[in-house]
């Protein structure tokens, strides 16, 4: 999953990370928790990558079991550094887009999340967390009774069509594509394969299948066993027929889950009142305890930080939703006891932040190989939240993906975690890149920034000549989206979107699969890691293919180098101290925004 901000999360994603579970619960930071030594880290990345379950019916009934301590009223405040890059479900696929989802919108599927991070799948629009047949090739889903949208419509199967095929609309281009390429099959772009609404066209019955009211039927080529897990994405939430404005629904969305939009300014505030139209006995897993929450944009790490750890007026009732812990604010935010105990959460996020290199523009794998050594991953991930906010990365697959490898180590991070300025001097020259001007892409908030500096000045000792490009965070992953965008080098982050590399190394390596707005931001299009994506997406064994995951990922690094891998990230948030019910989500890799209230 693409992560957004610490992007995250954006996301990477989305991110999503499934599988993640906590490092520290809700409350339970200490002064020692930078510290933890390497078997403890491992511990924690493998504890991730435990496989979801599946929960029938009786976990899929609602109302949500209640939050300890819970009480009902209030408003809380968001403080968020950007806008939504999108409303639009279909369009969602970073990390602050996520969380918002929860609140407003509803899938087929959705997470139920214990205590200690596990899990489970359940029915969230759907009975049940799917019904399949035909040897995984079809999954059936029934819907819920009493199931409206915001403005007291019926939420039925055609409703269901409608969410699945406006996928296919020129209009969409951000989200998840899985479900799409499944139902399309492999060796095409999923556009391609079917022309869509935009054309007047239904998806045939032999795909999606909808024969009653409550009935909804998928029909893939191929087995596809991780359904459940996908259709818990944000980006294939219900957009109700009758009230899909199309491309104009990424401005105003129509709620299904238990807050609603009542204001939205765009790049300014957004002000979130409680769905009258939400029943609680549909939902097992979200609940409405706060009357509202009120989102106030323009608020970075730093301005988040001091304001939360100051804990004054409105600060007491107000929260990150994907802010981080400042660099700056570490030390203040670890030194206070009470913060530390009762304020704060952790967590070991999924994702791998990655250099990418335009391969359409950077052609010469020795070019490639110099810039990767040079940079100087460990100043780089320091910069977004010290180490509480990351650890340097050794490989594109993170330590909380099956099949990840710690010893696979092709740049030598584990020994020169700030880059190897030398080595890479002597592949330039060798290459006869000196004086190379290389556009480099960046983001325009903080962190960006800082990173942009630091690994610009790496670049130009090495003997390139680097031409910076600052972007809108706002339409970050859109810019860099575009085959045609323009760039050179330029950082993403990409987190698994449930514990398997199927949901990492297809999404951002799958040649086939480049078209405006896919992951695939390097652009690899390499016929051997397209031919063992097709070939290892039809291993039924778990181990096998985690292990073939695993070999085609070093082959990636090795034999190609479409990303350098800088580093992988942590999360560490901090609240106001009326806020009651915080967790560290595994499913967001943030907090759980479905518990939120207000203790007065």
């Amino acid at each position: 999953m693409s992560i957004f901000r610490n992007r995250t999360a954006t996301a990477a994603i989305v991110a999503v990370a499934a599988g993640a579970l906590t490092l520290t619960a809700c409350g339970g930071g200490d002064s020692d928790s930078s510290s933890k030594d390497a078997s403890k880290k491992k511990e924690d990345a493998k504890s991730q990558s435990k496989p979801v379950q599946i929960g029938d019916a009786k976990a899929s009934t609602g109302p949500a079991p209640e939050v300890p301590g819970a009480k009902p009223g209030g408003v809380a405040t968001v403080y968020q550094e950007d806008d939504f890059s999108h409303l639009d479900p279909g369009q969602i696929y970073v990390s602050d887009g996520k969380l918002l989802s929860r609140l407003i919108f509803r899938g087929l599927t959705q997470y139920d999340e214990d205590e200690n991070g596990n899990l489970t799948v359940v029915g969230d629009l759907a009975t049940d967390a799917g019904t399949p047949s035909d040897g995984g090739k079809t999954w059936t889903y029934t819907l819920k009774d009493n199931l409206k949208d915001e403005n007291g419509n019926p939420i039925n199967a055609a409703d269901i069509r409608n969410t699945v095929e406006r996928l296919y609309s020129n209009y969409i281009t951000d989200g998840p594509t899985y479900l799409q390429q499944w139902l399309s099959g492999a060796g095409t772009t999923y556009r391609d394969a079917y022309a869509g609404p935009d054309k007047g066209k239904h998806l045939p019955d032999t795909v999606l299948e909808t024969p009653d009211d409550k009935t909804v039927v998928f029909h893939f080529k191929d087995a596809r066993p991780d359904v459940p897990q996908t259709l818990t994405m944000p980006g294939y939430s219900v957009v109700p027929e009758e009230t899909d404005t199309k491309a104009k629904y990424d401005s105003a969305p129509v709620a299904v889950g238990p807050y609603k939009i009542a204001d939205f300014k765009p790049g300014k505030s957004m002000k979130l009142v409680k769905n009258t139209q939400w029943d609680p006995k549909s939902d097992s897993v979200r609940h409405q305890y706060v009357d509202g929450f009120n989102i106030s944009m323009n608020h970075d790490d730093e301005d988040q930080t001091k304001t939360l750890l100051a804990d004054q007026g409105e600060a007491k009732n107000a929260m990150m939703f994907t802010g981080q812990v400042a660099t700056t604010q570490l030390q203040k935010v670890v030194g206070d006891k009470e913060a530390m105990k009762n304020r704060t959460i952790q967590g070991y996020a999924p994702y791998v932040w990655q250099l990418n290199f335009n391969l359409d523009r950077v052609k010469d794998k020795k070019l490639r190989d110099a810039i990767t050594l040079a940079l100087p991953s460990d100043s780089v991930f320091k910069t977004d939240g010290g180490a509480y906010g990351g650890e340097v990365a050794n490989s594109l697959m993170s330590p909380t993906t099956p099949g990840y490898d710690e010893s696979f180590d092709p740049f030598d991070r584990h020994k020169k975690p700030n880059g190897d300025i030398e080595a890479a001097k002597k592949l330039v020259k060798e290459g006869g890149f000196e004086g190379r001007s290389l556009v480099y892409a960046y983001a325009n908030t903080p962190v960006r920034q800082q990173q942009a500096v630091l690994i610009t000045d790496a670049l130009e000792k090495i003997g390139l000549d680097i031409q910076k490009k600052e972007i809108d965070q706002a339409t970050w992953y859109e810019q860099v989206g575009k085959v045609k965008n323009g760039y050179d080098l330029y950082m993403t982050g990409w987190g698994q979107d449930w514990p398997s590399a199927s949901t990492v190394i297809p999404p951002v390596y799958d040649g086939t699969q480049i078209q405006d707005g896919s992951s695939n931001y390097s652009h690899i299009n390499d016929e051997h890691v397209n031919s063992e994506i097709k070939r290892i997406e039809k291993i039924a064994d778990t181990a096998e293919a985690t292990k073939a995951w695993a070999e085609l990922n070093e082959y990636i690094s090795t034999e190609v180098n479409p990303a350098a891998p800088i580093y992988y990230t942590k999360v560490f948030q901090i609240f106001g101290s009326n806020i009651g019910g915080i967790r560290y989500s595994s499913d967001s890799s943030y907090v759980d925004v479905t518990r939120i209230f207000l203790k007065k």
